[in-house]
């Protein structure tokens, strides 16, 4: 009998183990072509990746508006927007947000002040880029090929971080747009 259990809770831990690193294999990498989508933004209109980029490099953030690293990286976000401009998409992806308790996603994303596609109720986006984390945070080139896909961090939420994703986000936008340019 404890021979049975033994082999029944190794047998378990080995499914678990196999669907997690095939889960995470599968995520949307550089090198990878993003998943196309149709989704709600929040002023109720349906709106389709990649068509709303209309070729333009995007900044794809997966948020929720309880999300402290999300909070500390929306300044340098909105600063990215500032320095590209019309570059540029940004598409702000907000899931997860019912764990956060009662947040307001529709004022959060006027707060900001960045001129971004907000998409409401994110969570098959969100799986379909195999985003598990908030922030989810990447560059989508002119080509729908996934450039970056920020990593994960023991760093603390706060502006060391924050501002290191910038000049990460910042490198790749820069690279599609030189590469666009030639």
């Amino acid at each position: 009998m404890k021979i049975k259990n033994w082999l029944l809770n190794r047998s378990i831990a080995i499914l678990f183990v196999t669907i997690l690193c095939s889960m995470s294999a599968n995520a949307a990498r550089p090198g990878d072509v993003a998943p196309h989508w149709q989704a709600t933004n929040f002023q109720g209109d349906v709106v389709s990746f990649p068509e709303l980029v209309d070729g333009k490099p995007a900044v794809m953030i997966f948020w929720a508006s309880w999300c402290s690293y999300c909070n500390a990286f929306m300044p340098y976000l909105k600063e990215i927007q500032k320095e590209y401009q019309d570059d540029i998409e940004i598409i702000a992806v907000n899931f997860r947000e019912a764990e956060g308790g009662e947040s307001d996603p529709d004022a959060y994303v006027r707060q900001t002040g960045i001129n971004m596609m907000a998409i409401r109720d994110g969570e098959e986006i969100a799986a379909a880029y195999r985003v598990r984390f908030v922030p989810g945070l990447m560059v989508v080139g002119t080509d729908g090929i996934v450039s970056y896909r920020r990593g994960k961090t023991k760093l603390p939420a706060g502006k060391s971080i924050a501002e290191l994703w910038s000049e990460q986000v910042m490198e790749a936008l820069d690279e599609q747009l030189d590469m666009g340019g030639c």
